[in-house]
């Protein structure tokens, strides 16, 4: 999840966002034809994501559930990429706590950006791209972090005051990444748009 390298690769983990047992709600096909289906966000590169659960598997929304390549997952397959506007109203309520989780069981990686954030113009700095980062803050973070990294999210509200819930902060963040309301990404990569077919268009599914 580094910074430095936001190129999306293959996830292994899942979070459940939604659980919806008779599939997509836009769907128009009769429910004995639909499948459930789970609205999801991967763990490392922050996709989201539809995913088929095996059969008689009923994931928990807040499930952490292994999306590699074995037969012991819950998981059968995953059935495409999906868009922030895409996510049931459920998902969207869910995703930020979610985004939470994730960043407190990648702690070390998030200090890391603390750590080694760095000036993007002669204007601004790259903590500022963080919700609730301003000048003033920024600085305190910088002066202490001259001083000695910072080992923890506990080092740094300890040393840091006015910071409270790291973890709530980077959460808003990449949450606001998916929605796309920021100029700059730190934690995602922008979906590929779709690629559209040369001469005739073919009509919307």
């Amino acid at each position: 999840m580094p910074f430095s390298d936001k190129r999306s690769g293959k996830e292994k983990y899942a979070w459940v966002l939604d659980y919806l047992p008779y599939g997509d709600p836009n769907d128009s096909r009769p429910v004995y034809q639909k499948k459930p289906s789970i609205h999801g966000i991967g763990e490392r590169y922050y996709v989201l994501m539809e995913l088929v659960p095996k059969e008689g598997v009923v994931p928990q929304i807040g499930e952490r559930v292994y999306i590699g390549d074995t037969e012991r997952n819950a998981i059968d397959h995953v059935k495409r990429r999906l868009d922030y506007d895409s996510l049931t109203n459920g998902a969207k309520t869910e995703l930020h706590y979610v985004l939470e989780q994730i960043t407190l069981r990648d702690e070390t990686d998030f200090i890391g950006f603390i750590n080694e954030a760095y000036p993007i113009s002669t204007r601004q700095h790259m903590l500022e791209l963080l919700p609730g980062i301003g000048k003033k803050l920024m600085w305190t973070i910088l002066d202490e972090r001259k001083k000695g990294k910072f080992t923890s999210f506990k080092d740094l509200t300890g040393r840091v005051k006015g910071l409270h819930k790291p973890e709530a902060v980077f959460a808003r963040q990449i949450e606001n990444e998916l929605i796309g309301t920021v100029k700059y990404r730190l934690f995602t990569t922008k979906p590929t748009e779709p690629r559209r077919k040369h001469g005739r268009r073919s009509s919307a599914r």
